[in-house]
């Protein structure tokens, strides 16, 4: 009975790891999705983009829980440094948008204290 159960809380483990992350690559493709319209001021500036306000915009309110708002964070976070944005041009994004977010944006935002 005893290894019966060590099986049964493996598989238990197993699938849970396996919903986080789902969860996470989901979250990271709607940050990815919702950013796309920006990619090209938030590397080289200038005008913001036709759509790029709309996907902040959607960001932000897909970000309904403290949880959703520290993982999009984080996907923010790792998107930017993988494709070379500019931290300032990511920094000024959410005013040029009128979006508040509750944080500032940057490389070195701690994200597990965003509420």
């Amino acid at each position: 009975m005893s290894n019966f159960i060590k099986i049964v809380f493996a598989i238990v483990v197993c699938v849970c790891m396996a919903m986080l992350t789902t969860q996470a690559a989901t979250n990271c493709q709607t940050v990815a999705t919702s950013m796309a319209p920006c990619r090209t001021y938030l590397k080289s500036g200038g005008a913001v983009p036709n759509g790029c306000c709309d996907g902040v915009r959607s960001l932000k309110n897909a970000a309904s829980t403290t949880t959703l708002k520290r993982a999009f964070c984080e996907c923010l976070k790792t998107q930017a440094k993988s494709s070379g944005v500019n931290s300032n041009f990511a920094a000024s994004l959410p005013a040029k948008c009128k979006v508040q977010i509750g944080y500032n944006i940057n490389y070195n935002t701690d994200c597990t204290k965003i509420q």
